[in-house]
């Protein structure tokens, strides 16, 4: 018989709160460090993925369009910016990506701007082995 820990934080996704302060950010993208603190920053990092625990496809079905833009926004830049938010394939722009492509609301000028902004060659689309 084996016996394993557990801890309540550990895996789990971003709350309510959470989504409202990476929603603020997301419309303070010209102000230094997207206006959140250091603790912020270091603590908002494990919601940068969306592996594991964190569904951003779930997360976006109730946000607005215009919402999900302003995250796809942040997540772009932010993973240049602090490199604990650094995802890859992982990133949670690629679920919302898709999240505004499924509404048919996807602009089409946001893959020129993301292409632009990053230098994470999986975005907007993610791997193509995850797509397969």
């Amino acid at each position: 018989m084996s016996v394993d820990t557990w801890e309540p934080a550990a895996g789990a996704g971003p709350n309510d709160l959470d989504i409202r302060r990476l929603c603020q950010a997301s419309r303070a993208l010209d102000e230094p460090d997207f206006g959140l603190s250091t603790h912020e920053i270091a603590r908002l990092a494990a919601f940068a993925r969306h592996e594991g625990a964190v569904d951003w496809s779930a997360l976006a079905e109730p946000m607005a369009d215009a919402a999900i833009e302003q995250l796809i926004r942040l997540f772009t830049l932010a993973e240049s910016a602090f490199p604990a938010w650094e995802a890859g394939a992982h990133s949670p722009v690629v679920p919302l990506v898709a999240a505004l492509k499924q509404r048919e609301r996807y602009p089409a000028e946001l893959t020129g701007w993301i292409k632009k902004h990053s230098d994470n060659r999986f975005l907007p689309y993610g791997s193509l082995m995850d797509r397969l």
